[in-house]
């Protein structure tokens, strides 16, 4: 499967929502706070989709990545893959797929953040090159909530 842009009136951004909510949900009970997956509407994806770049894999969608640009960087944000299709690349895909929009973007360094309690996500990270540069807490916690991995990125990442 090849990624696809999803632009903010794109038929298939509901089915993107649907994705993100259904895989985000298994956090629940698992992560303090709770996701901000929760206060994502149809429009806010819409908004996400018109102001950054939202690219979807499989139709309906069965993976998609949020890409925002932020200074010096591309921040990769709302991976998802469905359960039924995990285990197939297309996390990787996706993340290729990152490497090369930023190098397209002349940025050389991709960013993410995923939760303190989300171990498994810590480990699919640094197999995928990511290197952990930072623990950050949500507001009115007093302990790190979020652990921030970033890329380093060569040109050879077109390839």
């Amino acid at each position: 499967m090849i990624p696809e842009r999803i632009l903010a009136h794109d038929p298939r951004l509901p089915e993107v929502l649907r994705l993100i909510q259904t895989e985000f949900a298994d956090m629940d009970g698992r992560v303090d706070p709770p996701s901000s997956m929760h206060r994502l509407t149809l429009g806010s994806i819409a908004q996400e989709a018109e102001m950054h770049e939202i690219w979807a894999m499989g139709s309906p969608p069965v993976a998609c990545v949020i890409l925002t640009p932020k200074p010096g960087r591309l921040y990769i944000g709302k991976l998802a893959v469905a359960k039924s299709q995990r285990g197939q690349g297309l996390a990787r895909d996706l993340m290729h797929h990152a490497e090369v929009r930023a190098l397209d973007l002349g940025f050389a360094v991709l960013e993410l953040q995923t939760r303190v309690e989300l171990v498994e996500n810590h480990a699919t990270f640094r197999a995928l090159g990511f290197e952990e540069c930072g623990r950050t807490a949500h507001v009115g916690y007093d302990r790190p909530t979020s652990i921030t991995f970033q890329k380093r990125l060569s040109a050879t990442a077109k390839v």
